[in-house]
């Protein structure tokens, strides 16, 4: 699998900072690594890629816990109310901790007061997407058949208040077409929809999709980076295609929560990021 994910196979060799001793000494109730999402995205490949190497490098389990809904919402309140003892940590994408309070004027979690951020994890571009036998190949044939079409003009995402909503939005808002969003709960309901033609196009991470345009059930028709995507050098980006505000990329971090010692945080970070580096095999996903 290639990712922008730098989740790897020998982790285990690159966590050095907690020495056994310190892993026998606390007790044997699994890590948990929540997950905001349903299994399947880049967020829980991630997760998963990472509780396996924590596992050998612990000896403790570690496992991934999936708390799907409220764009992830539900998964922080989880790490909130979470014991700061080492025992749960929080893997999101930027909607968590950045879009969201800027977008509701209600959440249950305040991320600067409520979260203490280890580090980062991945980053990833966008796609815009559309079904296999949808005529459009650029997004100038897209908006040109949203304009013949326009009752028909609808985009998903995986989760109402994402940066595939707003990336969306923004497309649409430049294009002149107005492009109904709908909102699902994770990857696979997306693309499921997608390939069977109930939406006409959809905005996702470029990893959650790319084998779906390998295998010819969906297609990719333009990516949001600064440049083209190395598993993509065939798709231009939005910016070439006369979209230069369509620019962005996601990422994914881990977090603990707010009143983890920083002793403790250290080691979480020094951990993960020297295994991320390290590694020589790596999985890649951009």
């Amino acid at each position: 699998m290639r990712t922008a994910v730098y989740a790897c196979a020998a982790l285990a060799a690159a966590m050095v900072a907690f020495p056994a001793p310190w892993a026998r000494s606390q007790n044997q109730a699994p890590v948990r690594i929540i997950v905001g999402f349903a299994a399947g995205g880049t967020t829980d490949t991630a997760a998963r890629l990472l509780a396996e190497a924590m596992k050998e490098s612990l000896d403790e389990p570690v496992i991934v816990e999936n708390k799907p809904g409220a764009s992830g919402r539900i998964a922080a309140e989880t790490l909130k109310n979470a014991a700061p003892g080492g025992k749960t940590l929080l893997l999101v994408p930027i909607v968590v901790p950045v879009i969201a309070p800027l977008v509701f004027k209600q959440l249950s979690y305040d991320p600067v007061k409520d979260f203490a951020p280890i580090t980062q994890v991945a980053n990833y571009q966008f796609g815009f997407l559309v079904g296999r036998d949808h005529p459009a190949r650029t997004m100038a044939e897209f908006v040109s058949w949203a304009k013949s079409h326009p009752t028909q003009v609808s985009f998903g995402t995986p989760a109402a208040g994402s940066l595939p909503h707003f990336i969306g939005v923004m497309i649409g808002r430049a294009a002149g077409i107005d492009m109904v969003h709908i909102g699902y709960k994770g990857v696979a309901p997306l693309a499921t929809d997608l390939i069977g033609g109930q939406i006409p196009a959809s905005v996702d991470a470029v990893s959650d999709v790319i084998e779906l345009h390998r295998a010819g059930k969906l297609r990719i028709i333009a990516t949001s980076g600064a440049q083209r995507s190395p598993l993509l050098p065939g798709v231009p980006t939005f910016k070439e295609q006369g979209f230069p505000d369509a620019e962005g990329s996601g990422w994914i971090a881990m977090y603990a929560p707010a009143k983890t010692s920083k002793p403790l945080i250290d080691k979480w970070s020094t951990v993960i990021v020297k295994a991320l580096r390290s590694s020589r095999r790596c999985v890649r996903r951009k």
